[in-house]
């Protein structure tokens, strides 16, 4: 059953839990763009991958997504506010470390959130990789900021539907989404340089081989001390519900400290 907090702000955070606590921290997944926790991490199956492996799982839904509140103000977003949101929901879970994994809006969000708070233990970037060492955010030049806002925002889903960005708004419909939150979340996203040589975590940059907002992976994983990358079968949409992306997120935050062994170049291989 999903639980709820108070942000810093006075937003509403909703997150729900899977197994209990036990000697190994928490892992923490926060969602991509346009989605929530149950699209994102439920359905492709990663949350019963943690759990089986005997893990205590927490998924917020961001503000603005899901069954979280929903301000319209720009000024309410923005990746590095949402990671005050999740070193809310630590302090919440009185965890002393945690396991972070965040996907494409949410790999920013993790990765402010490991800049500024030392209990992340391990982290797991997924859906991005170059931008954020370069942008500071999700690339934008595979999509412009512009568009997005366009299309969520349209009255007339024809006047749109031939734009490269119509499948955010797809997915917001689904999701029952509001488009309107979505699009001021847009206007706030994070576009500036991260400390990424800050993080002290160790770190896995895990992406799709055919995702364009995740190209050259090899360069996030270099501006990260601690870190390493491994592809996965898929494009952006694709990769996060391919069987190996689970299984590369709990085969790197179950297996003890160092025995994930390191291409020169940075890629993850096989122990």
């Amino acid at each position: 059953m999903a639980q709820r907090f108070t942000s810093f702000d006075g937003v509403r955070i909703s997150y729900q839990e899977w197994g209990r606590p036990t000697a190994a921290p928490p892992v923490i997944l926060h969602h991509g763009f346009a989605v929530d926790a149950r699209t994102n991490w439920v359905l492709p199956g990663i949350v019963d991958a943690l759990a089986s492996a005997g893990r205590h799982v927490v998924a917020p839904d961001a503000r603005g997504h899901g069954a979280s509140d929903k301000p319209t103000d720009p000024a309410r977003y923005g990746e590095a506010t949402m990671a005050r949101d999740l070193t809310a929901l630590l302090d919440r879970l009185g965890a002393a470390e945690a396991d972070l994994v965040g996907y494409s809006m949410g790999g920013v969000v993790a990765a402010i959130t490991a800049v500024t708070d030392r209990r992340v233990r391990r982290l797991v970037i997924g859906g991005v990789a170059a931008s954020l060492a370069e942008q500071g955010g999700v690339d934008s030049g595979v999509l412009p900021r512009s568009e997005v806002i366009a299309v969520l925002l349209a009255d007339n889903p024809a006047t749109v539907a031939t734009s490269p960005a119509l499948a955010f708004r797809t997915l917001a419909d689904a999701a029952g989404a509001d488009r309107r939150a979505l699009a001021a979340q847009i206007t706030a996203a994070h576009h500036a340089p991260i400390p990424l040589r800050e993080i002290t975590a160790e770190t896995l940059v895990l992406t799709g081989r055919d995702d364009p907002f995740a190209a050259r992976p090899e360069v996030l994983a270099a501006a990260i001390p601690r870190a390493r990358f491994h592809q996965v079968p898929g494009d952006h949409l694709g990769a996060v519900r391919d069987p190996t992306f689970a299984a590369s997120v709990v085969d790197f935050l179950t297996a003890p400290g160092g025995a994930h062994r390191t291409h020169p170049a940075g890629r993850a291989i096989a122990p």
